[in-house]
């Protein structure tokens, strides 16, 4: 939904899929929905202030494979080499 208005957003959303106004919905159910657009504006603007990204999965894979091949690694130190 848009950040913005979100009670445009869901407007449009009740005249496409509940035929409002001509129709309405029992009222709990259009305070769930607003209550609901109003949530995800926020949790939006939320993202974007603080940039919060999401994990991006070919980074963590490619992560996990690397530890998993280090730890596979054995390095073999020969200190007695004489001088």
């Amino acid at each position: 939904m848009n950040a913005s208005d979100p009670f445009r957003e869901i407007s449009r959303w009740l005249a496409a899929n509940a035929g409002f106004p001509g129709n309405r919905l029992p009222a709990k159910a259009e305070v769930l929905l607003c209550i609901g657009a109003l949530a995800s504006a926020e949790e939006a603007e939320q993202r974007q202030r603080f940039l919060i990204q999401t994990r991006d999965p070919a980074q963590t894979s490619a992560l996990r494979t690397h530890g998993l091949r280090r730890s596979r690694t054995h390095f073999k130190c020969d200190n007695s080499a004489k001088v």
